[in-house]
This record gives C-alpha cells, sequence and structure tokens, in this order.
C-alpha cells in the first residue's frame, strides 16, 4: 500500500488535513516505537487507490531538535512515502518556504499544501500559486481543512502525482 505523510510545523492544520483526507473512522493513534510520542495513521481512498495516511508531529526543519522532529524525520525517511504533503499555514508562508526547499532537496515527492487560505486572504496576503508551483517544481494546492475547501483537489493532485512517479 502506498503512503501519504502530512508534515508541517505545529499548528498549521495538519490533523484537519487528515481528518479530511480519511474521514478519521479507522484512525489508530499510536506511540512511535521507544518514545511518547503520538502518530496517527488511516487510510484514505483516493483514485480508486488505498493509501496509508500519516499524519506527523510538527517540524520545522529536516534536521531534528526535538523528539517529535526526530520521529517526524524517521517516519518520513524510512517508510519511504508516495507523497509528502507540506501544510503551510499561508499566512506564514515565507518562514515555512526553507523547510519545502529542503524536502525538495532530499528528493522526496512533495505536494505543497497552502491551508488556512482564507485567513491569508482576510488579512490581504495573496499568494500565486500557479507561479509557486512552476518555481518550487511541485505541486501547489490552496486549502481551508477546516471547511473541506480544496480537499477535492488536493486528492486530484496526488492521484496525479503518483501516477506522474509511477
Amino acid at each position: 500500500m502506498r503512503t501519504i505523510i502530512l508534515v508541517g510545523s505545529p499548528n498549521v492544520g495538519k490533523s484537519a488535513l487528515f481528518n479530511q483526507l480519511t474521514g478519521t473512522y479507522s484512525a489508530t493513534v499510536s506511540n512511535y516505537p521507544g518514545t511518547t510520542v503520538d502518530v496517527t495513521r488511516a487510510q484514505a481512498v483516493i483514485g480508486g487507490e488505498t493509501f496509508s495516511v500519516v499524519d506527523t508531529p510538527g517540524m520545522y526543519s529536516l534536521v531534528p531538535l526535538s523528539e517529535e522532529e526526530r520521529v517526524a524525520r524517521s517516519i518520513m525517511l524510512g517508510e519511504h512515502p508516495s507523497v509528502v504533503v507540506h501544510v503551510i499555514d499561508s499566512r506564514n508562508l515565507e518562514r515555512m518556504l526553507s523547510f519545502t526547499l529542503q524536502l525538495i532537496e532530499a528528493g522526496l515527492p512533495v505536494i505543497v499544501v497552502l491551508n488556512m487560505s482564507d485567513e491569508a486572504q482576510k488579512t490581504g496576503i495573496v499568494i500565486d500559486r500557479v507561479l509557486l508551483a512552476k518555481t518550487l517544481n511541485v505541486p501547489v494546492v490552496e486549502t481551508v481543512s477546516t471547511t473541506g475547501k480544496g480537499i477535492d483537489i488536493l486528492r486530484g493532485e496526488i492521484e496525479a502525482y503518483v501516477r506522474s512517479i509511477s
């Protein structure tokens, strides 16, 4: 079964996005072996294929500074994901792009999710999603994970991306 791993800083909406993708009816929360860090796993059907979806603890970079970051990095690098969904708070794009670049430079199959896009727009922040995708050379999707806005588009991007790298 292919794996989708959700990564990003704390409080960017990873868990809400996880709930939208999986419906959480089959979620399993467990401690990562040898730690007290919780990792949530469930399945999602995307494009007729069942994926394992992993919601990792918050992290700021691939260089772990905490137990949570070490666990998230171990999962991301050890489970050979089909897709790494980097969830970003759209209001803090500039601060979060360095982690995106680390993921891309590590050769991971990245899709960027600009979450909380509604809140960014309310504060006057406009992000050229198409230009960002072209610049990073990875898919970029705008979402509002609390309402489900953009989730169907994300599902479509995951399906297309997995097909393109297969």
